[in-house]
C-alpha cells in the first residue's frame, strides 16, 4: 500500500487527506461489523464470527492508515504543551 502516506510532519497530518476520508468511510463500517458479528458469536452463528473477523481486519487497517497522522500532531501538541507550561512556570515565579 505505498499510496497510503506513513511519514507525517504537524502541519501536513492537520490537514484532510485521502487518507483521512479512508478512516471516514471505515470507521462506520468497523463499528457495525463489530456490532452485529458480536451479537451473532453469542448467539453461535458462523456468519457472525465472519463478520466480528471481518470488523477486526478493518479496524486494524485503519489503525494502521491513521496512526502516523495522529502520532505527529500529538508530538507537535506536546512540544507547545510543554513551551506553554515553561512560560507559565516564569510567570508564576515572578521572572518575567
Amino acid at each position: 500500500m505505498s499510496w497510503i502516506k506513513r511519514r507525517w510532519t504537524a502541519v501536513e497530518a492537520d490537514r484532510w487527506t485521502k487518507e483521512d476520508y479512508l478512516t471516514f468511510v471505515i470507521s462506520p463500517l468497523v463499528y457495525v461489523l463489530l456490532m452485529i458479528g458480536t451479537a451473532l458469536s453469542l448467539l453461535l452463528r458462523w456468519y457472525g464470527f465472519l463478520l466480528l473477523g471481518g470488523g477486526v481486519v478493518l479496524l486494524l487497517l485503519m489503525l494502521w492508515i491513521i496512526d502516523p497522522k495522529l502520532k505527529a500532531i500529538s508530538e507537535s501538541y506536546e512540544v507547545k504543551q510543554k513551551q506553554y507550561l515553561e512560560e507559565i512556570e516564569k510567570i508564576a515565579r515572578w521572572e518575567k
